[in-house]
């Protein structure tokens, strides 16, 4: 299984492209896939009106709580995403970034990312999910705040427009910043991918990094995570987000996880072959036994080691005849038997 890492930088570069590329620099030397960002001129993206979420209000103080004045301070121009793009590619780690209105997805198409990443609060913007279905290109679909019926019906619009099945990653996620614990839900990874017969992810939102090793081990093909510099860095998504050396040590892990998964075949492990003989038992002699002798059941005993006759065919051996002596506690082997 080839689990993917997204590494969300989000709008953690509070505007700065410098600090943008510290972010692209963590997540290439963390050896995460991609880095992300996200894209949106603030006009076609929110009102005036719009108020803050909650978890925006406690980690941001303006001098208002509106969205509005808060995504303009953390907006990078078309400019700065072009030179970021380089900047990752020449760093040699994959460039992404969620588009929130057509300009910016027409931006990205032409920049050529990998994925167009569609956020959760896109969901059922159906204007936006049409016009990103006929790109052309494959689909990750965050769901946080939604349910299964919305999550088919998003797919159906995605595919009617363009998109095959098999080119949509489904992500399961909780939108709150940062997702309590008993909120996380991670069986639904397997639910959606039950229920929608398509390929399931896992963005996380949680304080730490035990959740998403938790999410690769129930079979998340991708896992995004948040990103810092530092979470007291003032901004709406730092106190959710990984610092360098913890999301260095949740990709370390991941792949420990994603080696042992394995295939869903039950079979015997390369490193534990040499333990069958070892571990297991074989049929022996419990009492001397002489040529002409007849087995009998209380002839045996199942002793270590297991590379005699298996104690699973005790039965076919009951009343044969012996035909060499066998000392008690020696092996019963085939030859011994008429």
């Amino acid at each position: 299984m080839n689990i993917q890492i997204i590494a969300e930088a989000g709008v953690n570069h509070n505007g700065d492209i410098n600090l943008a590329k510290k972010l692209i620099d963590v997540a290439y030397e963390s050896k995460a896939d991609f880095i992300k960002f996200q894209t949106y001129r603030t006009e076609k993206l929110v009102s005036i009106n719009a108020e803050k979420a909650v978890y925006q209000k406690r980690n941001l103080r303006h001098v208002d709580n509106k969205q509005f004045s808060m995504l303009k301070d953390l907006e990078l121009s078309f400019s700065n995403f072009s030179e970021l793009k380089k900047y990752a590619d020449n760093k040699g780690i994959g460039f992404l970034s969620s588009g929130f209105d057509e300009e910016s997805i027409d931006f990205l198409d032409i920049l050529e990312v990998r994925y167009f990443k569609i956020p959760s609060g896109e969901l059922t913007n159906k204007p936006l999910l049409e016009h990103i279905a006929r790109k052309g290109r494959p689909i990750i679909l965050s769901t946080g705040m939604s349910e299964i019926s919305e999550i088919r019906d998003s797919m159906e619009v995605l595919i009617n427009n363009g998109v095959r099945k098999e080119d949509i990653i489904v992500l399961h996620c909780n939108t709150q910043y940062p997702t309590l614990i008993n909120d996380v839900n991670l069986l639904s990874i397997q639910y959606i991918a039950e229920q929608l017969n398509v390929k399931v992810g896992y963005s996380d939102h949680t304080i730490g990094i035990e959740i998403p090793i938790a999410a690769s081990a129930l079979g998340a093909c991708i896992i995004e995570k948040h990103i810092t510099l530092d979470r007291n860095l003032p901004g709406p998504d730092h106190r959710a987000s990984a610092e360098p050396d913890e999301l260095k040590l949740m990709i370390k892990l991941i792949r420990n996880v994603e080696l042992a998964l394995g295939s869903k075949e039950k079979i015997v492990g390369n490193s534990e072959r040499e333990n069958l003989r070892i571990a297991r038992r074989s049929i022996h002699a419990l009492n001397d036994m002489k040529i002409g002798d007849k087995v009998k059941q209380n002839d045996l005993i199942m002793l270590r080691p297991g590379d005699g006759i298996s104690p699973m065919d005790y039965e076919k051996i009951i009343g044969k005849e012996i035909i060499r002596n066998i000392p008690a506690g020696n092996k019963i082997q085939p030859e011994d038997l008429k």
